[in-house]
């Protein structure tokens, strides 16, 4: 008798969460129903234009939007089984940095100009650990090698604006994981670096992911990180999920069809169009955003259902799911089925 596999549960598990903003004209949405789950080492790909709330999501989860004017509509936030939107800010402040580190899109504007590197790394780590100051400096010269900075133990004494931006995306890197947090949220990591620099940052992110045996939430826009960096990738689109799927899957065969336009304006190297296929239209203002589907107007398989009412999730593929009305029942089949 063959005994079931156990349930793991996934390190954070997001659910129905809506987050708005009080503005001079009103209540503004910014993100709603967002649900999505990442197991303990497991590398969530979120993608999409900017505006379609990748980034506000990730600042709930660490609790740093201000309040007001962001308020927290519905939804739950648990990590490890804690639900974090209950927690008072005493109580987070002691998971924030520790047990979830981000990594925030401008390392210029992130890192503070009046403290040396050095010092921003220690701080880190005394707010979290009870250490002396000349081991926590240890661990900071220890780490700034270990994300790149040539003669770590003379460069802690820089000062932020001493260093190129690569080099203070690796900063941020080394204050990100100064406490060998469980999960990390990268918000847009290769931001305004050269292609070059942003190859080095993504495989420094990738060879400290499994060492660390981190959860990560990687934002960007680049869809080539994506493919070569997540395990599953979510879609968003005007503050809702419009897919989700394995990354193999969505690259192979996108559901939605926002996702396979987003796929077909990259550029291949074995493209042969003489232009890039381009997403008419743009991404709607959240005071603006249309009733029905929100990609319907910039949708060329648009109907006037899809006008009308909000399309629900629905699996398909081997590991996908998608809220369009393309799909109006669950067709997933399991892989072997896939492959007859």
């Amino acid at each position: 008798m063959t005994s079931t596999p156990p349930v793991i549960a996934p390190v954070l598990s997001v659910r129905d969460l809506s987050v708005s903003f009080s503005t001079d004209s009103g209540e503004v949405p910014a993100i709603e129903d967002i649900s999505f789950d990442v197991a303990r080492g497991e590398v969530l790909g979120i993608v999409g234009e900017s505006g379609s709330g990748k980034s506000v999501t990730a600042l709930t989860v660490m609790r740093l939007l201000q309040i007001p004017p962001a308020r927290i509509r519905s939804g739950s936030i648990h990590f490890e089984g804690q639900n974090l939107l209950a927690l008072k800010e005493a109580q987070m402040r002691r998971i924030r940095g520790r047990a979830i580190s981000m990594i925030f899109q401008e390392p210029m504007t992130s890192l503070n100009p009046v403290f040396t590197i050095g010092d921003q790394i220690v701080e880190t780590i005394l707010a979290h650990e009870s250490v002396s100051v000349a081991s926590a400096r240890k661990r900071a010269i220890d780490l700034l090698g270990r994300v790149g900075i040539p003669s770590p133990s003379r460069r802690i004494d820089d000062f932020p604006h001493q260093m190129s931006g690569g080099q203070r995306q690796r900063v941020m890197i080394a204050i990100a994981l100064a406490c060998q947090p469980r999960i990390l949220l990268a918000d847009e990591p290769t931001t305004a670096l050269d292609v070059t620099i942003q190859a080095q940052i993504l495989d420094l992110l990738r060879n400290l992911q499994r060492e660390f045996d981190m959860s990560v939430v990687m934002i960007t826009h680049n869809m080539g990180a994506i493919a070569d960096f997540a395990d599953r990738v979510l879609v968003m689109y005007a503050g809702r999920v419009v897919e989700e799927a394995g990354v193999h899957e969505i690259f192979e065969k996108p559901h939605h069809p926002y996702a396979a336009a987003l796929l077909a304006s990259v550029p291949l190297l074995d493209d042969d169009r003489r232009r890039l296929s381009a997403i008419p239209g743009q991404l709607p203002i959240p005071s603006e955003w249309p009733p029905g589907c929100r990609f319907a107007p910039r949708c060329q398989q648009a109907s006037t259902q899809c006008q009308e009412a909000v399309p629900d999730f629905r699996n398909v593929g081997v590991s996908a799911r998608v809220a369009c009305i393309l799909y109006p029942h669950d067709i997933a089949r399991s892989v072997t089925e896939c492959k007859k």
